[in-house]
């Protein structure tokens, strides 16, 4: 039995090895695997995670001429080192959001490997009474909780109770003494090794939903029975992104990081762990990782729903458009040809001549003197120009008008919240004043929607807002005034 359970693991890890290219096993036994990882682990798996692609470049040369000048040979330049990396599946490429640049981070096996290659250097302790303590007591809750005799659950409660009351007698008697300094210690940096993991489980999450969205555009475009299901669902509005497996994992962990009270305890604890005595002997990076790991585990869990939400609309957007008829027609003609081709590819030589000639597409050249100038004159307005007075719209009236516009929600939540962070409570024309109203009309009647969901509303007041239209066109409504109190989950 235990030779065939090794013979399995043999050949699975060869697998992993030679037929998957992971890239852990990559950048372990790669030939310049220290400069790698002291490179990547620095700029990227530090306080800043990615970085535009220009950025890293420069800061990756000026690495390799101080490692060349300590005797290590990298012939190559910083922007072949990249393209290395990211081909062996360290390194992902991505558009930035917010301009037209890209930009690079780790992927979740180059972290787990970091990870490993960081414990050899700082080798912690083997088993430590903490770990082995959280380990006991998850599985003593586990044991309870999956438990279907109620009675059992019951006397768990009682005993744990029981416990509690008598560490509460020992507290007021004085008798219960503070934790060491040596075992806070030691807790202390089981929960940083413990957090130090949670950047690859987001890496890993945004490799899943990518993916998924790949999956479901294959599956729409192979049009099948199965697949005519996938489409007849992105018709109805399902968000096929967030329906699925690593969708609904990751809004029960973002749902948990963006809880208010959640979030306000978990910063004073925090806060409470750094203050002590003991805080001390842990490293700066170490006391620097802790204070900034809510922000940084907010950051993650927002860029992620960002990202799933605009997988979600470019999803749709493929289907409403009848892109993918063009594009089914395009991968069954490729099928045929390739299934052509096969049984052509043992007689026929790939440059064997075939008769045929290709026009080759190429790019148009012209003068810059045959360029117009802008004349501003030309798109002069003449006449008085035309002053509406504030009308009073009707929310109904709002949404007709946005109906066929995408509103982003993601952005709205965070312009709310944002703007909560400077005031108790703001109304939706004061987010607007704030961030203004990016997709025009659509954002207010956004804001409407998020208000009538989790805001207070002044039926009898009014308050004045103002958008841009599509066409460029200043505009404005009075509507009545809604005020958000609380962070918009």
């Amino acid at each position: 039995m235990s030779g065939t359970a090794v013979r399995l693991t043999a050949l699975e890890l060869r697998r992993v090895r030679d037929t998957e290219h992971h890239p852990g096993w990559a950048l372990i036994r790669a030939e310049n695997a220290p400069v790698a990882a002291a490179i990547l682990g620095t700029y990227l798996a530090g306080d800043v995670r990615r970085r535009p692609a220009a950025e890293l470049a420069e800061l990756v040369e000026s690495e390799l001429d101080e490692l060349r000048e300590a005797g290590f040979d990298l012939p190559r330049t910083a922007h072949a080192y990249l393209a290395e990396w990211r081909a062996q599946g360290l390194l992902i490429r991505r558009a930035a959001d917010e301009s037209r640049t890209e930009t690079y981070e780790l992927t979740a096996e180059a972290l787990g490997a970091l990870r490993f290659l960081d414990q050899l250097r700082t080798p912690r302790q083997a088993a430590t009474q903490s770990r082995l303590a959280t380990i006991s007591a998850a599985l003593r809750s586990l044991a309870v909780d999956t438990d279907p005799d109620v009675t059992v659950r019951l006397a768990a409660l009682e005993e744990e109770r029981a416990r509690l009351d008598e560490r509460i007698a020992r507290l007021r008697s004085g008798e219960e003494p503070v934790v060491d300094r040596a075992a806070a210690i030691e807790r202390a940096r089981d929960v940083v090794q413990l957090a130090e993991e949670v950047p690859a489980d987001f890496a890993r999450v945004r490799t899943e939903l990518d993916g998924v969205n790949r999956s479901l555009r294959e599956s729409i475009l192979d049009g099948d029975t199965v697949q005519g299901r996938v489409l007849a669902e992105v018709f109805r509005g399902v968000d096929l992104i967030a329906e699925s497996n690593a969708g609904r994992t990751f809004a029960a962990f973002a749902e948990l990081v963006l809880d208010a009270e959640a979030g306000a305890a978990f910063a004073d604890a925090v806060g409470q762990v750094l203050d002590r005595e003991f805080a001390r002997e842990l490293s700066p990076a170490q006391r620097r990782f802790l204070r900034g790991l809510l922000p940084a585990l907010v950051d993650a869990s927002l860029e992620v729903q960002v990202t799933m939400a605009a997988f979600a609309r470019s999803l749709r957007r493929f289907v409403h458009s009848q892109d993918y008829l063009s594009d089914r027609v395009l991968r069954r003609e490729l099928t045929q040809t390739l299934a052509a081709a096969l049984p052509a590819a043992a007689t026929t030589r790939p440059w064997a001549p075939s008769g045929i000639e290709l026009s080759l597409t190429s790019v148009p050249l012209a003068s810059v003197g045959a360029i117009q100038l802008y004349d501003p004159q030309e798109s002069e307005v003449s006449g008085d120009v035309e002053v509406h007075e504030d009308t009073e719209v009707d929310l109904d009236a709002l949404r007709a008008l946005a109906r066929e516009t995408e509103i982003d929600m993601a952005e709205l939540r965070a312009a709310v919240n944002d703007a909560l962070a400077f005031a108790r409570d703001v109304t939706i024309a004061e987010v607007l004043d704030r961030h203004g109203a990016t997709q025009g009309v659509a954002s207010v009647v956004g804001l409407l929607a998020l208000a009538a969901r989790h805001g207070v509303a002044h039926p009898e007041a009014r308050e004045r807002v103002e958008w841009t239209s599509v066409s460029g066109v200043p505009r404005e409504a009075r509507i009545p005034v809604h005020t958000f109190t609380g962070r918009v989950p």
